[in-house]
């Protein structure tokens, strides 16, 4: 069977009036025919002339880049970053926005998505409709924020380090990324060349001095020496099974949160901002308020940050059980937290390690799911558990908005929800919502 290929409108240009900002780092226009554009580097309220980067004649909706802007919005800066802009790096969304205006607009997604998906309000949702800063993050307009604390490069065919370009697999070969943490700028990655190797993670732990640099060679290409500005441990991702191994220098980074030290193997998952990771320890312990001798569930538990809060709060008369699928994580883990007797580390996914636990009841529960969310089946499950308080850590408001309904259908509504730009010049936000079961009324 012949089928046609589909027409495309990559190219064309539309001058519109940008209408509000959506969820994934754009605004949304229509042009005169009525078609949905997604707008990058716009801001609402602007005039602009926009250049369609994907979609066809039948396309639900275009994507495209504001190319030329005729009325600019108040909010609109002169992005300080020289790599940002159309067809430019892709690691920043909001670089063209005031830093005030980027917290606004991700207040805006966030009251949308929960409005949206879940049918609330932000005062139903214990919100005050804010996203807060990081401490140390309120920069004047035209500084950023050096906050990355991991920085995944990708390598161009001639061997230069740089960041993909938005929705591309195309490398725009930067000299210096300015929302990098210092401790990943002065390793100078991008200062080198990089033959034979397809893309290089730095890691800067902010509890420890350690560096890191995780290297995927390309298909059959050897290792280069790799010599930096900065002592630090290199591993390489095998090209057979996507391992990580060591290849020389420790295999892990030693970071800090709530006065303790976490072991993070491999490039295992820690929050990227500095400030993150007591940020959302503070949020969460202040929302759970955990008592001596309490039971709690942490899952998705990576190294066991909140577990580690929790079984100090809960004592020797507490436990603990956390669960994660990631199997050095879960070894790290049982090493962080090997002080605590009542803490146990089950490995595997949540929603087929939870049911064979037989735990029928708990006190307390943190989840903080991968991107996608919970899901019905996991949050109906841990709503049947008659926990007093549920910690829920999000990375993505939809994914939020989604397992709240999910929440609310099981007896579980939002006592206050908290929004923190821990992501700044980029569309990505963290919330923690705390949880507790609807009271029957009498």
């Amino acid at each position: 069977m012949h089928t046609e290929p589909q027409a495309s409108l990559v190219g064309e240009e539309y001058e519109v009036e940008v209408g509000p900002v959506a969820h994934g780092g754009h605004c949304v226009a229509r042009t005169e025919e009525g078609r949905v554009l997604f707008v990058r580097h716009a801001l609402p309220g602007e005039r602009v002339r926009a250049r369609v980067t994907e979609g066809g004649p039948d396309s639900r909706y275009l994507r495209a880049d504001a190319v030329e802007i005729i009325d600019a919005s108040k909010d609109r800066v002169e992005a300080p970053c020289p790599y940002a802009g159309p067809g430019r790096c892709g690691g920043c969304d909001w670089q063209h926005a005031k830093p005030g205006a980027q917290r606004r607009f991700k207040g805006e997604v966030i009251a949308e998505q929960l409005h949206r998906l879940a049918g609330l309000t932000p005062e139903e949702a214990g919100w005050d409709g804010t996203v807060v800063p990081a401490p140390g993050d309120k920069l004047p307009t035209g500084e950023v924020p050096a906050w990355r604390s991991r920085v995944q490069y990708a390598v161009d065919e001639q061997g230069r380090a740089g960041l993909r370009r938005h929705r591309s697999h195309e490398v725009e070969p930067v000299e210096h990324c300015l929302i990098a943490t210092e401790g990943v700028s002065e390793l100078g990655v991008e200062r080198r060349e990089w033959p034979g190797i397809a893309t290089v993670e730095a890691i800067a732990a902010s509890g420890s001095g350690d560096r890191q640099v995780i290297l995927t060679p390309r298909e059959g290409a050897r290792l280069p020496l790799v010599e930096l500005d900065r002592p630090v441990s290199v591993l390489r991702v095998e090209e057979r099974d996507g391992g990580v191994h060591r290849v020389h220098g420790r295999d892990f980074v030693r970071e800090r949160a709530d006065g303790r030290t976490y072991r993070v193997g491999m490039g295992g998952f820690w929050q990227v901002h500095p400030q993150a990771p007591q940020l959302l320890v503070e949020a969460v312990m202040q929302g759970l308020m955990p008592r001596k001798g309490e039971t709690a569930l942490d899952l998705y538990c990576g190294v066991g940050l909140f577990a580690g809060a929790i079984a100090e709060r809960v004592g020797e008369t507490g436990a603990v059980l956390g669960i994660e699928s990631g199997k050095r994580a879960v070894e790290d883990a049982r090493h962080n937290l090997q002080d605590f007797p009542r803490v146990r580390i089950e490995q595997g996914k949540v929603d087929q390690v939870l049911p064979r636990t037989r735990i029928t009841e708990a006190d307390l529960i943190v989840l903080d799911p991968p991107r996608a969310g919970a899901g019905k089946q996991t949050v109906t499950h841990l709503s049947r558990l008659g926990a007093r308080r549920i910690a829920y850590v999000a990375c993505d408001p939809a994914a939020l908005a989604r397992d709240l309904s999910y929440f609310h259908e099981s007896g579980y509504r939002p006592r206050t929800l908290r929004a923190f730009d821990l992501f700044p010049m980029t569309h990505h936000v963290e919330c923690v919502a705390i949880l507790e079961p609807v009271k029957e009324d009498a």
